[in-house]
């Protein structure tokens, strides 16, 4: 399965992001309400790195607290490591091993079009097995 067709039924509307110019206490606010792990982080509509966890917990070891009022474009990870809707899933799921990354900017272009995390994929490749499964268990029972 591709990329695309695993964020079809979302709107890029609802990916929760920031700029780079917003302080980290903002950010970090903004994980916790949404109960999420990882942002894209813009720069003129273009996906400049990606926040997570990791960079709280690593910037907190490093600086204390007076890096919480730190922008974000200089506490996030960057380059972002993206992927495009033409993605497949099983080469977007290694490159998060490899990689050890746990969340994906998907571009179509330059412009965010979806944002995945690791649940994601392991999710989707789950209801394949299930599928493939149930399908040779009907072949099998005829």
């Amino acid at each position: 399965m591709r990329i695309g067709k695993l964020i079809e039924n979302r709107a890029s509307s609802d990916i929760i992001s920031s700029t780079v110019d917003t302080p980290m206490h903002e950010a970090v606010a903004l994980l916790a309400s949404h109960r999420i792990g990882a942002i894209p982080v813009m720069k003129q509509g273009r996906v400049a790195g990606i926040f997570s966890e990791r960079d709280v917990i690593y910037r907190l070891a490093e600086e204390g607290e007076a890096c919480l009022s730190r922008p974000l474009g200089e506490v996030m990870t960057t380059p972002a490591i993206t992927v495009d809707r033409d993605t497949q899933c099983d080469g977007a799921l290694a490159l998060m091993t490899r990689r050890r990354i746990r969340h994906l900017p998907v571009l179509d272009g330059e412009t965010l079009c979806g944002f995945i995390s690791i649940g994601d994929l392991v999710k989707s490749r789950i209801d394949e097995v299930q599928t493939e499964a149930t399908a040779m268990r009907d072949y099998i029972a005829t």
